[in-house]
């Protein structure tokens, strides 16, 4: 793609309760006019933010720019559970972790590499403990089979020297308020983040630094003599080295086509509730995360902002060719998840959703990143593989080292994997996927 025009742009479906909830505290800025940079930086997610802040340590008199398609933390980054989680995460199976141990404590020392290098952000920039919380997390089963992939995460864990703690029934619900589980395994290493904060801060911080432009979606992207040269609806900016971190819309880009799986994810966040004797007797801790044992189940956090709770619950994926999902469908799957909370939480049946939304995350059937110099130049940061928190947080950090040409262990470790696996022709892709994925939901019953 040495020329050419972006074939789509993001669109946002539905408001995110993060978002909503949320504040910035900087002006937003569109691109006006023609620049040049050392270093532009495409995305203003999780990985382009990481690796804007990783070329600020490498390069640290550099000029670097950040274009974003819509606003930080209306996309995609600010759409998720919320969790950075150090152990293994597979979501296209019901098992987590189903590698060897040396593959095992790989994955956990990459994982904890990206908490690390966020917690790092979190202190700098300032984030509260609402916003990065390193409390872990807890697997929560709510039938017998989900007891099972419990205790087989365990062994797993065990087999490569990973603390983790089972949790009963009882313990359970002194955490939930809920009769619904019955058991947990709870590890210690992740980090629960208040997501569209934590990017607006985390850009609030590079933002002292460097040029972030939003409402500026790259339109076109050339390659002109020695460098590039990004075109948007006001402006362009020219760079002889470009990092892309926009997770599945590499491909609208021109790389990796026929190779990603777009999945949306739904999610819905309660009304507020009182966060006092109430709060506590049908919802348990003033905080809390559960991820479903079975992955295709249902996620789970409780939220409390003062005397304020909220419930945020995020079920059903779809496979789809297309960046937009339908309001028919958005509320269908909302009256899905509100018969999943109320089985789990018979007390907030009166309490109503004030948000639902969906967001769009990146599969590769090998389960490897779309990363790389796709061309002279410019560098692939993308395919987050379900957890964007972390490896997209990875991938532009080990981005900004490639293109850097800082060459270290980690990141050969991290390349060593093969390209994305091409998928089958589109209508078999779209058939074949969506019927696993329904065929794992049914699977995950109660979990769900």
């Amino acid at each position: 793609m040495i020329a050419g025009a972006v074939k789509r742009l993001p669109v946002e479906n539905g408001i995110s309760g993060w978002e909503a909830l949320g504040e910035r505290s900087f002006p937003a800025r569109r691109l006006e006019g023609n620049m040049t940079a050392d270093w532009l930086v495409i995305g203003a997610g999780f990985a382009g933010l990481s690796a804007a802040r990783r070329l600020l340590q490498l390069r640290p008199d550099d000029r670097v720019v950040i274009l974003e398609a819509s606003e930080v933390a209306k996309g995609t980054s600010g759409r998720n559970s919320g969790f950075m989680i150090d152990v293994p995460h597979t979501l296209s199976a019901s098992e987590y972790s189903s590698g060897g141990t040396d593959a095992t404590r790989l994955e956990m020392m990459q994982n904890r590499s990206a908490i690390a290098f966020a917690s790092d952000a979190a202190a700098e920039y300032g984030m509260s403990g609402a916003t990065f919380d390193p409390s872990g997390k807890i697997n929560a089963a709510a039938t017998a089979r989900g007891m099972r992939l419990n205790r087989s995460f365990a062994r797993s864990l065990k087999s490569a020297d990973e603390p983790h703690i089972y949790l009963d029934a009882a313990e359970m619900r002194e955490i939930t308020g809920s009769d619904y589980y019955l058991g947990g395994l709870y590890t210690p290493g992740a980090a629960l983040i208040q997501p569209a904060d934590y990017v607006r801060i985390f850009a609030a911080g590079l933002a002292r630094r460097m040029d972030i432009f939003e409402h500026s979606p790259v339109t076109s992207l050339k390659r002109e003599g020695a460098g590039w040269t990004a075109c948007t609806p006001r402006g362009a900016v020219s760079a002889p080295k470009v990092i892309i971190g926009v997770n599945g819309h590499i491909e609208d880009f021109g790389h990796y086509a026929g190779r990603l799986m777009h999945i949306f994810a739904y999610a819905s966040m309660t009304a507020p509730f009182p966060a006092g004797d109430f709060g506590r007797k049908i919802s348990g801790h003033e905080k809390w995360g559960l991820l479903p044992a079975d992955a295709m189940g249902a996620t789970v956090r409780k939220i409390t902002v003062g005397d304020q709770s909220r419930i945020i619950i995020r079920t059903k994926y779809t496979y789809d060719t297309t960046v937009a999902v339908s309001q028919r469908r958005m509320t269908r799957i909302a009256d899905e998840q509100r018969r999943s909370l109320d089985a789990r939480f018979p007390g907030l049946a009166g309490i109503g959703f004030d948000y639902s939304w969906a967001g769009r995350l990146c599969l590769s059937l090998n389960h490897v990143p779309a990363f790389g110099e796709v061309e002279e130049g410019l560098y692939s940061a993308c395919c987050e593989n379900g957890l964007g928190t972390v490896k997209s947080t990875l991938a532009g950090m080990m981005a900004a080292e490639l293109a850097t040409q800082t060459i270290s262990s980690d990141l050969r470790k991290y390349m060593d994997h093969p390209e994305p696996s091409r998928l089958p022709p589109r209508p078999l892709a779209w058939f074949g996927i969506n019927s696993v994925i329904r065929l794992q939901e049914l699977r995950a019953g109660r979990e769900g």
